[in-house]
């Protein structure tokens, strides 16, 4: 078994050390700000499967995300059965939503990849792999390079990274997945005009 199926093998199943590292470390994290900048990958064999590089060009982020708020607020007056439906179906996951708010902070740079790092009752925290574009060891990379190319851009926004793609219903193909494609809103759009 190798040094990465070691770290995953230790991030499945933590042991009673790794599990006082993480409390110590939550306490930390929900004092710092909301995205900071980090030197390092916390899941180093999750940060590597995902793309991410030691070199120039390749930033990481934590950035913590407020878990809840999806539900729309107790209607208290006009008892009709329509007033009852409380369930708000959110098109976003959290991993998405940290994905935006990172790269906001770093406009110059696309989302290459995150993943999930912890959470407690009220937050969660992912790592984002941020891309500078326009560096030069990033365009001289040829499994990285296809990021800097126009059609790439912006693309955390139009829901093209792998979390988006995810909560987009992307992940199936054929039976049963005939309602994603091309999006949900023009499969609507389509079915409405027959």
């Amino acid at each position: 078994m190798g040094m990465y199926q070691h770290i995953r093998q230790l991030w499945k199943q933590p042991n009673d050390e790794l599990k006082n590292i993480l409390r110590q470390r939550l306490i930390e994290w929900r004092r710092q700000d909301s995205t900071v900048r980090i030197e390092r990958p916390t899941r180093l064999d999750r940060a590597r499967s995902l793309g991410y590089k030691a070199k120039q060009g390749i930033i990481l982020v934590r950035q913590r995300v407020p878990r809840g708020g999806r539900q729309r607020e107790k209607i208290r007056k006009g008892r009709r059965s329509k007033h009852f439906g409380r369930r708000k179906n959110v098109d976003k996951n959290y991993q998405q939503v940290a994905e935006e708010r990172a790269v906001k902070k770093y406009p110059n740079c696309e989302v290459l990849n995150s993943y999930y790092v912890a959470e407690d009752g009220t937050h969660f925290w992912y790592e984002v792999i941020l891309v500078d574009k326009a560096h030069p060891q990033i365009l001289a990379d040829k499994n990285l390079n296809w990021i800097a190319m126009p059609q790439h851009t912006r693309r955390v926004f139009r829901g093209l990274t792998s979390s988006a793609r995810k909560s987009r219903g992307l992940r199936n193909k054929g039976k049963g997945a005939e309602k994603a494609r091309p999006s949900r809103t023009a499969n609507i759009r389509r079915r409405k005009d027959i």
